[in-house]
């Protein structure tokens, strides 16, 4: 009389491990079109075009940013950008948080109807004021000046929202407190309001600089001259030359211009989560 084997069941893979598999495929997804784009920075313009395409490059060379480096007044696009990006960001950090202070912490007449313009200004979208906004800069002689670039968006509907958010958690108490002991509002923001709202003003900073760094409607239309062109910008318009585009140019100035965002994003990621999650941005 033989004995029957027993049956092997299948383990069925835990809810964690679906889970984790399915975070590792949206991060392959994710991360495949910038691994395409660093990968082809480094391809000669051939291999770019080649059809069947190669992910790995069979001959690597760094022609492509040497190239760009070259550019007359890359230095210039480049600093055009930062100035910009880092203006708005500074603007940002300091208006939307007198702002958020005001609407979170002080009683006055309008708050709530002043707040529900700034929601109102959330769900329009930009290119529904992008005509009038040219229209106005230009009448007050702000076009292709850093003015011109800067001014529309040293202050964002977004950030007066996230910065009340974030400041209405804080207790009254503490005001109070500084109240008690003599100090005015204009104290009790930069003493006390600025030092504890480290994580939302890092998460501020975050959107606003990719938003500016990242912007090129505003500064294509504003700009009438190159030297005021910022590197988006710049880069579009260079890396088209009589031959076609230049796509292994594109691909490096693109590596450029993605850098300095990712490395910013490393740098205060920590900052950028505990702000995301204590505002209430789902």
């Amino acid at each position: 009389m033989t004995i029957a084997a027993p049956r092997r069941t299948l383990r069925r893979p835990s809810p964690r491990a679906l889970i984790y598999i399915l975070l590792s495929l949206g991060l392959v997804i994710t991360l495949a079109p910038f691994a395409w784009m660093l990968l082809g920075s480094i391809k000669p313009t051939g291999e770019i075009l080649a059809n069947p395409n190669q992910w790995l490059p069979e001959n690597p060379t760094l022609s492509n940013f040497t190239d760009l480096l070259a550019k007359q007044n890359f230095g210039l696009y480049f600093f055009n950008s930062v100035l910009v990006a880092v203006a708005c960001v500074i603007g940002n950090l300091l208006f939307c948080s007198m702002a958020g202070y005001a609407l979170a912490k002080i009683d006055f007449a309008g708050k709530k109807l002043l707040f529900s313009l700034v929601l109102l200004m959330l769900v329009v979208p930009g290119i529904a004021t992008f005509v009038p906004l040219f229209v106005q800069v230009s009448n007050l002689g702000m076009a292709n000046s850093y003015i011109g670039l800067i001014l529309p968006y040293v202050v964002t509907p977004l950030g007066v929202f996230l910065m009340r958010q974030f400041i209405g958690e804080i207790p009254d108490s503490l005001l109070e407190a500084a109240r008690i002991d003599g100090a005015g509002e204009v104290r009790i923001f930069f003493r006390l309001i600025l030092p504890l709202s480290g994580p939302a003003l890092a998460t501020l900073a975050i959107l606003t600089f990719l938003a500016q760094w990242n912007n090129f409607l505003w500064p294509l239309v504003i700009a009438q001259t190159d030297d005021m062109y910022t590197l988006p910008v710049a880069l579009a318009l260079f890396a088209v030359g009589a031959n076609g585009t230049n796509y292994g140019l594109l691909l490096a100035g693109s590596v450029v211009v993605v850098l300095p965002m990712i490395l910013i994003f490393l740098f205060l990621q920590r900052y950028f989560i505990q702000g995301i999650a204590s505002t209430g941005i789902k």
